[in-house]
């Protein structure tokens, strides 16, 4: 939307717009508790010499059906999103790779350095290992191992990077500068104290506590090319080259805890 122009909007074309920025993430984070869900009510068990793949490896099918429809929905709302122009290509580039190192720097250092566990892995520093790993199940199948590898960078670099962004800057960023009228005519990336507090805690509390402050370094960062470029473009590419990196970095070191 263009920042200089007032579009008068009904009731029901800002909720049709808001649910569009709305649905993906929240189907997204509703299928990743899916799991846990199966596991409660007894279908998933972890034994692969009497069960099925499907039982035992739960996450080899809940994944690739996340991401199906999360694509589903992107393809869906797309035209409602303003993703607008790119601007600050290199800007955003360079932000995600600092973004991502400043994350995962605590975590590489405490192998490297075979640190012990301690209060200090609140701050990133601890052990990265156990994680989704497509060898434990798929084991020396590679035409199956790729597949899956190809879905998990499809999944966290397209699909994520996009839905959150929509998300956090696309209409929390809006919402949160004028909940009562038109957020939707907010320009993009206009700075807030009030919102850049609220964005980023809520995208820092949505991650494991090890993660907090890489998240919330990361989410400032975030915030920033929001406010500096004014595009939304250029979030959504700093975040698939940050995912981009540390999908590379995890089949690298085996620190399977980051994905």
């Amino acid at each position: 939307m263009n920042a200089s122009k007032t579009v008068t909007l009904t009731e029901e074309q800002i909720s049709e717009k808001a649910l569009a920025h709305v649905l993906p993430i929240s189907v997204f984070m509703v299928l990743l508790v899916v799991i846990s869900f199966l596991e409660y009510f007894g279908f998933v068990v972890y034994n692969e010499d009497i069960y099925p793949w499907y039982r035992y490896a739960p996450e080899q099918w809940v994944y690739p059906l996340q991401t199906i429809i999360c694509l589903i929905l992107i393809k869906k709302y797309w035209s409602k999103f303003e993703i607008g122009l790119l601007k600050g290509f290199k800007f955003s580039i360079i932000m995600g790779v600092v973004g991502i190192s400043i994350w995962v720097l605590p975590g590489h250092l405490f192998g490297v350095m075979e640190m012990d566990e301690g209060w200090w892995k609140y701050f990133g520093f601890t052990d990265r290992k156990e994680g989704f790993n497509p060898s434990d199940f798929l084991g020396s199948n590679e035409s199956f191992y790729w597949l899956v590898v190809i879905f998990r960078f499809l999944r966290m670099v397209l699909v994520v990077s996009i839905i959150e962004e929509v998300f956090w800057r696309g209409f929390l960023m809006r919402y949160i500068l004028d909940r009562d009228g038109n957020y939707w005519n907010q320009p993009f990336g206009k700075f807030s104290l009030r919102s850049y507090i609220i964005v980023t805690f809520l995208f820092m509390f949505i991650h494991a506590p090890s993660d907090y402050v890489g998240a919330f370094i990361y989410g400032s960062i975030t915030y920033y090319v929001a406010v500096k470029t004014k595009s939304l473009f250029a979030c959504i590419v700093m975040h698939a080259v940050a995912n981009l990196l540390l999908g590379c970095y995890v089949l690298k070191t085996g620190n399977f805890g980051y994905w």
